[in-house]
C-alpha cells in the first residue's frame, strides 16, 4: 500500500481535506496584499521643492509659485529644484505679457466678428433683423475675444516667462518638498521624502522585500524538513502578522525596510508550508483542482487589496489592515494535523498514526482508521540510497538535466522579473490605481483558463513559449505607443500581465514533468530561486529610466522572449509519462520516448511520488 492508496481508503478528498484546503487557502488572499502593497503605501503625489525665503508677513503662503520654482518643459513646477533668489520680476512679464495679449486677441476679434456681422445684416436682413444680429455679434466676439485672449495669454507669458528666467540660478530642494493632496498624500514617499535624489529607495524597499522571500525559500524550507510543516507554518503566519504591524508603527525608513525584509521572509514560509500540506494530504488525482483553486485566491486577494487600499488611503493604516489578520491565521493553524508523510519519514509513526486517525474520523471512515497501526506506516516509507554528491549536483551533472536545469531558470526568471516590473508600476499608466489594480487581478482569471485549455490540447511546450513570447510582445510594443494613449498602453500591459499570469501557471506543471521524481522537489526548487531572483530585480531595472526612459522596458520585454526561444529546446512532456530517474531524462534528451514500461521506478518510488 502507498500513501496515495491510503488517503484513498481514508476517504479520498473528503470533509477533512476539504475544510484543510479551505483553511490553508483564505491565508494565500493576503499574499497578493503584501506582494503589490507598494503600488499604494509607495505611491508618488504631485510635489515641488519648499521656498527657503520669507515675505513681509513671516510666512510662505503668500508667495507666488512662478516667482519661486522654475518651470519644466510642459510648464509644471519642476519637481525637484527652486530658485536661489525670488524671481518677482517674472509677474511683471507675466502681467505685460497678459495686457498685451489681450488687447490684440480683443481687437482681432472684435474687428473679424462685427465686419463679419454687419456685412450680414446689410446684405440679408431689414433693421430690425440688423439689431438682433449685431446683438448676437457683439456676444459671439465677446466670448472669442475672451477665448483667444487667454491663449495668447498663457502662451505668450509662458514664453517670456520661460525666457526671462532661463539663466536664473537654482538649487535642490534643501528644505524639503510640498506634496500635492489626492491618493497619494500619505504614502512613505511623503512620509520620509523619497523623492528626487532619494527616489531610487523606493524600489529598493520592494527589493528588499523580495529578498527576503528569496532567503526565506531556502531557509524555511530546510527548517519545516527538519522541524515540521505545522510549526513552522503557524510561526510564519505569527512573524507575518508581528514584523507587519511593527513596519507600520516603524518611526524611520531604516526600520520599515527591516519590516518589509523580515515580512519576506515569513511570506516565503508561509507559501512553501501551505504547498506542503495541501499536497501531502490531498489524493494525486485533485492536485491540479487544488493547485487552480490556490492560484485564484492570489487572484482574489488582488481585488481585496484594491478594496482595501481605497477604503484606506493613509500608508499605515493599509500596512497594518493587510497585516492583522496573520494574527487569526496563526491561532487557527494549531488546529491543522501535522502531515503523517512527514512524521513517519521523521522517525515518528506513532503521531503519524493518531493523525491518520483523526482524519478517518472526520471522513466518516473510523473503521478504516482504528486498522491502522505504526507497522503498516513504517512499511510504507523505503530508504534510498544518496545521490552521488547531492541532489543539487544532479542538477547539472549530465546533458539532458543541465539542459532541463538551464530552460526552467529562464522561464522562471523571466516570467517573475516581467511581472513584477508591470504590476509594480501602475501608477506609470496614468489611469485610476484602484481601476488598475482591479483590471490586472480579473485578467488572470481567462488568462490561467485558457493557459489550462493550452496546456491539455496543445502542449506544455507551445503553451508555455507562446505565452512568454505574447508577453513580451505586449511589453515591448509600449515603447513605441505615445504615453497620451493611455488606454491603450493600459491594455497592452494588461494582455502582457494576464500572459505572464498564464506562463507561471504553465511554469508550475511544466517543470514538474521536467524533472525526474528522485530530485523533483529540488528542481522546482530551483525554479523559485529564480523566480524570487526575478522578483528581486524588477524594481532595481525601474531605476535605469532615468538614463534612458524606454529602457526598463526594453530589457522587461526582452527577458521573456529570450526564454521563450529557450522553451523550444525543452522537450514536449503531454502525454508521457513522469521521468523517475537521471536515466530517463537522458534517454528522453537523446529523443527516445519515454513508454510507461520503460519508465525506471527507484527503491523509493513510492516516497518520491507522494511528495515526502
Amino acid at each position: 500500500m502507498t500513501f496515495v492508496e491510503l488517503l484513498a481508503h481514508l476517504g479520498g478528498m473528503g470533509r477533512f481535506q476539504v475544510t484543510y484546503v479551505a483553511a490553508l487557502a483564505i491565508p494565500l488572499l493576503m499574499l497578493a496584499s503584501h506582494n503589490l502593497l507598494q503600488n499604494f503605501t509607495a505611491g508618488v503625489p504631485e510635489h515641488h521643492c519648499r521656498p527657503r525665503w520669507p515675505v513681509a508677513n513671516g510666512s510662505t503662503g503668500d508667495v507666488p509659485l512662478l516667482v519661486s520654482i522654475p518651470s519644466d518643459g510642459h510648464h509644471r513646477p519642476q519637481r525637484c529644484q527652486r530658485y536661489v533668489e525670488p524671481q518677482w520680476h517674472l509677474l511683471e512679464v507675466n502681467g505685460t505679457a497678459n495686457g498685451t495679449a489681450n488687447s490684440m486677441a480683443s481687437g482681432m476679434a472684435n474687428s473679424m466678428v462685427n465686419g463679419t456681422a454687419n456685412g450680414m445684416a446689410k446684405g440679408t436682413v431689414n433693421s430690425v433683423a440688423k439689431g438682433t444680429v449685431n446683438s448676437v455679434a457683439n456676444s459671439v466676439a465677446t466670448g472669442m475675444a475672451n477665448s483667444m485672449a487667454n491663449g495668447v495669454a498663457t502662451s505668450m507669458a509662458n514664453v517670456m516667462a520661460t525666457d526671462t528666467a532661463t539663466e536664473a540660478a537654482t538649487e535642490p530642494c534643501h528644505d524639503g518638498w510640498t506634496y500635492g493632496d489626492g491618493v497619494f498624500a500619505h504614502t512613505i514617499v511623503t512620509e520620509w521624502d523619497l523623492v528626487c535624489e532619494s527616489k531610487r529607495l523606493r524600489q529598493v524597499a520592494q527589493s528588499l522585500y523580495m529578498a527576503g522571500i528569496l532567503l526565506g525559500s531556502g531557509l524555511f524550507g530546510v527548517l519545516s524538513d527538519k522541524f515540521g510543516r505545522r510549526a513552522l507554518l503557524s510561526w510564519c503566519y505569527l512573524q507575518l502578522g508581528v514584523t507587519g504591524a511593527a513596519t507600520a508603527a516603524a518611526p524611520t525608513f531604516g526600520l520599515y525596510c527591516l519590516g518589509r525584509l523580515l515580512a519576506g521572509l515569513a511570506m516565503a514560509g508561509v507559501s512553501l508550508n501551505s504547498a506542503s500540506l495541501c499536497m501531502e494530504w490531498i489524493p494525486t488525482e485533485a492536485r491540479a483542482v487544488v493547485g487552480t483553486v490556490n492560484g485564484y485566491c492570489y487572484t482574489l486577494g488582488q481585488f481585496v487589496l484594491a478594496a482595501v487600499a481605497f477604503g484606506l488611503p493613509h500608508w499605515r493604516w493599509l500596512q497594518l489592515a493587510v497585516s492583522l489578520p496573520f494574527f487569526l491565521f496563526f491561532l487557527y493553524s494549531w488546529l491543522f494535523v501535522e502531515s503523517a508523510r512527514w512524521q513517519v519519514i521523521s522517525g515518528r509513526p506513532d503521531l503519524a498514526l493518531e493523525g491518520l486517525r483523526k482524519v478517518a474520523r472526520v471522513n466518516g471512515r473510523k473503521e478504516e482508521g482504528d486498522k491502522l497501526s505504526e507497522e503498516v506506516l513504517r512499511g510504507l516509507v523505503q530508504r534510498e540510497a544518496p545521490l552521488p554528491g547531492g541532489a543539487l549536483a544532479a542538477l547539472v551533472r549530465t546533458p539532458g538535466m543541465r539542459m532541463v536545469s538551464c530552460g526552467v531558470s529562464f522561464v522562471w526568471f523571466s516570467t517573475s522579473f516581467a511581472y513584477y516590473g508591470l504590476a509594480m508600476d501602475l501608477q506609470g499608466f496614468g489611469v485610476n490605481i484602484y481601476l488598475s489594480q482591479l483590471v490586472f487581478g480579473a485578467v488572470d482569471i481567462p488568462a490561467k483558463l485558457a493557459s489550462v485549455l493550452v496546456i491539455s490540447c496543445v502542449g506544455r511546450r507551445v503553451a508555455q513559449g507562446g505565452s512568454l513570447a505574447l508577453a513580451g510582445i505586449c511589453i515591448l510594443a509600449n515603447i513605441v505607443v505615445p504615453t497620451e494613449l493611455r488606454l491603450l498602453r493600459m491594455a497592452l500591459a494588461v494582455l502582457g500581465k494576464g500572459s505572464l499570469a498564464a506562463s507561471f501557471n504553465c511554469a508550475y506543471i511544466f517543470t514538474g514533468e521536467l524533472f525526474p521524481t528522485l530530485i523533483r522537489q529540488t528542481g522546482m526548487g530551483l525554479g523559485g530561486t529564480m523566480a524570487r531572483v526575478g522578483g528581486m530585480v524588477a524594481p532595481l531595472v525601474r531605476m535605469l529610466a532615468e538614463v534612458a526612459p524606454p529602457l526598463p522596458l526594453l530589457i522587461y520585454g526582452a527577458a521573456p522572449i529570450i526564454s521563450a526561444v529557450a522553451t523550444c529546446f525543452l522537450p514536449e512532456t503531454r502525454g508521457m509519462p513522469l521521468p523517475e530517474t537521471v536515466g530517463d531524462v537522458e534517454r528522453r534528451h537523446r529523443g527516445r520516448h519515454l513508454k510507461d514500461e520503460e519508465v525506471t521506478v527507484p527503491l523509493s518510488t513510492t516516497k518520491a511520488k507522494d511528495g515526502v
